[in-house]
């Protein structure tokens, strides 16, 4: 038992020992770690104190050296002003000296025109007493011309100067006359070479239609089939297609009458099939005309299609090419809407690429310048804006849209295409063999133009000649002189292009022709 005591004894002498030897030695340790920091923490002070040192010299030698650029420049610019301002003092002294130099040579000038006004009062003098008599003497011989003449001033001097102002006025034509000419030679010489130039390059085909279609058949039996029990078959087919079909005495041949050509082409291909299939009756007839009216829409989405194609026009509304695949079935004056379209397609197309102007837009507003003629609810407005108005719904370039509806001046001009789509609707409607005109229409064209002319003054007879591109005018020759038959011939043709529409151009030509009769007895 004293043996376990004593060994508890000493293990706990021995930990207290060596607990006590190890604070010794951890401060001990401490220590010299303490005094290692103090040492570098001296040193770094020192580095810090050296480096400071050093920074704080090189800011003094920076803040002198720009002390001393400023005050150099300062200096400088010192100098250069004060040399300015010796060199201003210089020039205003010379300034000085030479408006010094003119006050004197001014009052030597006054001097001198203070004596030539005195010179010149006596002149004026002289003058007036001369003017004085010079009136007297006039007045003497305008009284002595009176006598002679049996006028007085006023008539005489009202005389003078009509027959002055009737030569102005001739003078004045024939300069006008001459201006207008030059000009035309010289400023339409190059729009006659694109225009002939457009033309030529440009082939077309003529095509007339009328409201009116003939069906052909083999044999008059077939009438009978078509007729149908009591007409039944004629009226489901009339009520089908919206067409009025005659059956007459005209052998071989059945009259399709409508004024819509889509109707009646539905009608005359529905005819067609129901004749070669040979079973006419009406609900056959209810089915044949529904099917060829689909047949008839898918072609003209086609031809739509195709002659967008053709004309290289990209990116049209489908509505569009409806439109346009719908003017193959329209005419205006027996020309083909389509054929024509295409046509002034390529006219404008070849013109606006000589004139330097963007010819896809040309050629777009070309072919889409008539659509308004072949929509379908009719509206109570002209073509040329419908069509613009269609335009613009199917998002066209905004100058397609303007030469839409300008074409025919129902709007603003607002772009150069709008003049080139006008021309060249021009162009393909007045070229010969392009269109049909009603009789009593054209009639009454060549009437008004032969009134407008015997509406001027000396004029005897005209004539409407060359299917109205000429007007030949026969003047009085007692009372209108060659002069003033070139004035009429001018005048006529301002009225007419004033007044009245016609395509192409009129040529005016005034006659007038002296005959002396007599008669030996």
């Amino acid at each position: 038992m004293s043996d376990i005591i004593q060994i508890v004894v000493t293990a706990i002498i021995g930990v207290a020992s060596g607990i006590a030897m190890g604070k010794f030695i951890f401060a001990r340790s401490h220590k010299l770690q303490e005094e290692k920091a103090r040492e570098q923490a001296d040193l770094i002070l020192k580095e810090a104190e050296i480096k400071a040192e050093t920074i704080k010299k090189e800011k003094i030698f920076e803040a002198k050296e720009k002390f001393l650029k400023l005050k150099a420049e300062f200096e400088e610019d010192s100098n250069r002003k004060k040399n300015l301002i010796i060199s201003n003092e210089t020039k205003l002294k010379q300034k000085e000296s030479h408006v010094s130099k003119q006050m004197e040579q001014v009052k030597r000038k006054e001097a001198e025109l203070d004596s030539m006004k005195e010179n010149l009062s006596a002149q004026l003098e002289i003058v007036n007493k001369r003017k004085a008599e010079l009136e007297k003497i006039r007045l003497e011989q305008v009284t002595a011309l009176e006598k002679i003449a049996h006028l007085s001033a006023d008539e005489a001097r009202d005389h003078l100067i009509e027959n002055l102002k009737d030569e102005a006025r001739s003078k004045a034509s024939s300069a006008i006359k001459e201006i207008v000419e030059n000009a035309k030679l010289s400023a339409t010489k190059e729009a006659k070479k694109i225009v002939i130039q457009t033309i030529q390059r440009t082939a077309t085909e003529n095509a007339i239609e009328n409201c009116v279609s003939v069906f052909n058949i083999e044999s008059d039996d077939i009438k009978g089939k078509v007729i149908g029990r009591e007409g039944r078959n004629i009226r489901a087919l009339e009520n089908a297609t919206g067409i009025e079909i005659i059956v007459d005495d005209t052998p071989e041949a059945i009259i399709i009458s409508g004024f819509d050509p889509v109707r009646r082409e539905i009608a005359r291909l529905s005819l067609h099939r129901l004749v070669a299939d040979g079973r006419i009756h009406p609900a056959r007839i209810e089915e044949v005309v529904a099917k060829t009216t689909k047949n008839i829409e898918e072609e003209i989405i086609e031809i739509g299609e195709r002659t967008a194609i053709d004309l290289g026009i990209h990116g049209l509304h489908p509505e569009l090419i409806k439109m346009v695949g719908r003017l193959r079935f329209r005419s205006s004056y027996g020309q083909n809407l389509l054929q024509h379209s295409r046509e002034v397609a390529n006219l404008c197309a070849t013109m606006a690429s000589e004139l330097g102007i963007n010819a896809k837009y040309a050629k777009r507003a070309g072919l889409l310048h008539d659509i308004g003629k072949v929509w379908h609810e009719e509206p109570e407005q002209p073509h040329a804006i419908l069509g613009m108005e269609l335009a613009k719904k199917y998002k066209e370039h905004p100058d397609v849209c303007n030469a839409i509806g300008a074409h025919h001046d129902e709007i603003e001009m607002t772009t150069l295409l709008s003049p080139i789509v006008q021309a060249c609707d021009a162009i393909s409607g007045s070229r010969p063999g392009a269109r049909r005109e009603i009789m009593e229409s054209y009639i009454q064209r060549l009437r008004e133009l032969e009134e407008l002319a015997l509406s001027f003054e000396g004029v005897n007879k005209c004539f409407a000649i060359q299917a109205g591109r000429e007007l030949r005018v026969m003047v009085d020759a007692d009372m209108v002189t060659d002069s003033v038959a070139s004035q009429i011939s001018f005048d006529i043709s301002q009225k007419i292009e004033k007044e009245m529409q016609y395509p192409g151009q009129i040529k005016v030509t005034v006659i007038r022709e002296m005959r002396s009769v007599s008669y030996a007895k």
